[in-house]
């Protein structure tokens, strides 16, 4: 009679020999709990680097913060103050640093130099005023003795003024003259000293006396040699010949370094004066040079 067939069985164990007791049954393989991270690095079982404790954590269904939008206003790049240079080397050339040295040494001499001639005006120490002084009384330092010999009547009361400051020092004085007998002023003489003690007086100087004849209508200008570093004589005739109108004017301008003086000379004809017989231009002109020569004598004394 056959058997019927049977299901078939687990494949039987060896039955565990004395020596060696069974293994315990082995748990199903499960996921890790913290599968390792992948990494960049080419060989197995990698050192992860370090990770960083300042980063935020990432937080589970919460929306991603919105793209942070640029600045309207930055500098683009190009654009602005240059990147800052970095310094040499602690270590390097001894000889490099002390050439850059020196020529940033010359600069900062030169620039001083340049605003001390700015300042002062010129080389030198101070202003060149060649030892001039402007007195307090111009009337009585000044020679125009020359005209005496025309005008022989002292002024009682001669106008004098007087100035000092740290820039200019200047003295001056006006002379009435009279021939004797006349009961009016006849002529005037006009004096003035002017030190220029912060700026160069030269280029003006010339500007002003050498043009005199493009800004004054019927005056006449002439270079006078001899006088100081320059000097120029300026006169004016309307009398045309005629003691009863008119007017004769004559003015002798020096400079000598940075002192300038003039010495003016000015006659008014009218019916009413007493004065028929004045001195020409040549011979004013005359007077003007030689006392302008002894007045800038004494005022160095």
């Amino acid at each position: 009679m056959s058997t019927p067939p049977q299901p078939p069985s687990s494949p039987q164990q060896p039955p565990p020999t004395p020596e060696q007791p069974s293994p315990p049954p082995q748990p199903p393989d499960q996921p890790p709990a913290n599968p390792p991270r992948p990494t960049a690095h080419p060989y197995p079982n990698p050192q992860s680097p370090p990770q960083n404790p300042y980063a935020q954590p990432t937080v589970v269904n919460q929306p991603a913060p919105p793209p942070q939008q640029d600045n309207p206003y930055a500098v683009p790049p190009g654009y602005g103050y240059p990147p800052p240079v970095a310094p040499p080397p602690a270590g390097g050339n001894a000889a490099g640093r002390a050439v850059l040295w020196a020529v940033v040494g010359a600069v900062v001499a030169s620039a001083g130099w340049a605003a001390a001639l700015f300042l002062t005006g010129g080389l030198g120490d101070g202003a060149d005023l060649r030892g001039y002084r402007a007195p307090a009384n111009l009337c009585s330092g000044a020679d125009y003795s020359s005209f005496k010999d025309e005008y022989p009547d002292d002024d009682s009361a001669p106008t004098k003024n007087a100035l000092k400051d740290p820039a200019l020092d200047e003295s001056s004085c006006s002379v009435s003259l009279k021939k004797t007998g006349s009961s009016y002023t006849d002529a005037y003489l006009a004096l003035q000293v002017d030190l220029h003690k912060k700026t160069d007086p030269g280029p003006e100087f010339t500007a002003a006396w050498k043009n005199y004849g493009d800004s004054h209508t019927d005056y006449d200008v002439s270079p006078v040699q001899g006088i100081g570093d320059e000097a120029y004589l300026v006169t004016e005739d309307t009398s045309s010949g005629s003691t009863t109108s008119g007017s004769r004017y004559a003015t002798l301008a020096v400079r000598d370094g940075w002192t300038t003086y003039t010495m003016s000379y000015s006659a008014y004809f009218s019916s009413y004066g007493s004065d028929t017989d004045p001195p020409t231009l040549d011979e004013v002109t005359g007077w003007l040079k030689t006392d302008t020569k002894s007045t800038l004598e004494q005022l160095k004394n």
